[in-house]
């Protein structure tokens, strides 16, 4: 339900961000998640904890139109090496979450670790005076004298001094409009980015709810099956949907493998600014297809450890590559309506791999890991045969001309 609740607002999100601002709907997705985060923690009933935590998807869905401010404001030399390093943050939150459930969990209960959560974003809120509109979509919105004022800004900031000439306006178009995504051409590109997206979140997810059910049901080649608490003789104990509380050894395993999410952050970035961003996405793709099938080979708990860690490395640089892609294929009228309607998508696979990771890999462990594995063979022959190569591509304005620069020299 939290990514349906993403799923549904990314797309009416993405639109209004073309239409009034990445700002704005940054501001809005931030105040919308964090209120809905805290009243989670108060949830009645499961019903009601349930409709909450959709609402919550639905702001956090908001949240990419910071990495599109910050795409628009990057010079496209290095878009490919800033744009990655965000995902030291990522794992800071990541591996900040799971201190607190190891910590929080067994001794005041989850509804605080929420509340405790939800701290972070509301004192962001307060951050955002010091974040500027995108100085390139005022100018396709032919608000020069806002984006002057930004330009003027940031090089003041850096004590730099603007140059000589003017703005130059685009011809004007209608902004955020669905049928442009399937304009001819970009219908073939769009049509592959979905498929991409959807397969990268459903390995994504589903390698990191498969980390959760391999350490909670000890599927490691070998190894005794887990000794049941007698004292719980209840029907919901015996129940295979009974949740067994982690253990430190647990909490240990999942920080070891979120920390592979940054392991191949240096050699995702070589590869996407060297090999370029296609055939960066096309090999993790195929190695994390593979990587995926070697799960089943019966190994040790640190064995299993290691998978895990790589899998985690590999499907984190999968999101990378396919963000700045996505960022930068579209041109400024329509980029927060293709990357919405991609997050929408990306959703889509999110939702079905619990049933996968968690259901079907409880009948049959090889058929889940087979499947898994067959995605991502498929999403590594569309990353591969994408039309459109972004490196060291100006960003478009948009969709019947290729924009210059803002600012010729400055930017």
């Amino acid at each position: 339900m939290v990514f349906f609740g993403y799923m549904i607002f990314s797309i009416v999100l993405g639109l209004l961000a073309d239409r009034y601002g990445r700002w704005k709907i940054l501001l809005l997705s931030f105040l919308w998640a964090a209120y809905f985060s805290l009243l989670t923690s108060f949830a009645p009933s499961y019903i009601w904890f349930v409709f909450l935590r959709a609402m919550v998807g639905g702001g956090v869905s908001g949240h990419a139109q910071g990495l599109i401010i910050k795409t628009e404001f990057l010079p496209t030399k290095y878009r490919g090496y800033m744009l990655p390093l965000s995902q030291v943050f990522w794992l800071a939150g990541s591996l900040l979450i799971i201190g607190l459930a190891s910590v929080v969990n067994p001794t005041i209960g989850w509804r605080w670790l929420i509340r405790i959560a939800s701290i972070p974003g509301m004192l962001l809120i307060l951050v955002f005076k010091f974040i500027p509109e995108s100085a390139r979509y005022n100018i396709s919105m032919g608000n020069m004298a806002a984006a002057l004022a930004t330009l003027q800004r940031i090089a003041k900031m850096n004590r730099a001094v603007m140059p000589e000439g003017v703005l130059r306006e685009p011809a004007k178009e209608r902004r955020g409009r669905f049928k442009d995504l399937i304009h001819p051409k970009y219908l073939r590109t769009t049509l592959q980015i979905w498929i991409i997206w959807l397969g990268i979140a459903f390995a994504y997810y589903g390698v990191i709810l498969a980390s959760a059910e391999l350490l909670e049901r000890d599927l490691v080649c070998g190894s005794a099956a887990p000794v049941q608490d007698s004292s719980d003789d209840s029907e919901e104990s015996r129940s295979p949907c009974h949740c067994h509380l982690f253990g430190p050894a647990a909490y240990q395993t999942m920080i070891i493998s979120t920390v592979g999410e940054i392991a191949l952050n240096p050699l995702n970035i070589l590869g996407i600014n060297f090999l370029g961003r296609r055939l960066s996405l096309c090999i993790t793709m195929g190695c994390t297809a593979l990587f995926f099938l070697l799960l089943n080979i019966c190994t040790s708990s640190a064995g299993m450890t290691g998978f895990l860690f790589m899998l985690r490395a590999l499907v984190s640089a999968n999101f990378n590559t396919i963000y700045i892609y996505t960022a930068e294929v579209y041109p400024t009228t329509m980029r927060a309506l293709g990357m919405g309607t991609s997050g929408s998508l990306c959703r889509v696979g999110a939702m079905v791999a619990p049933f996968i990771s968690q259901v079907l890999m409880s009948a049959s462990f090889i058929g889940a890991l087979c499947l898994f594995s067959s995605v991502c063979v498929v999403c590594a022959i569309s990353a591969f045969t994408l039309p459109i190569e972004t490196k060291g591509r100006a960003l478009q304005v948009c969709i019947t001309t290729l924009g210059p620069p803002l600012y010729p020299n400055a930017i």
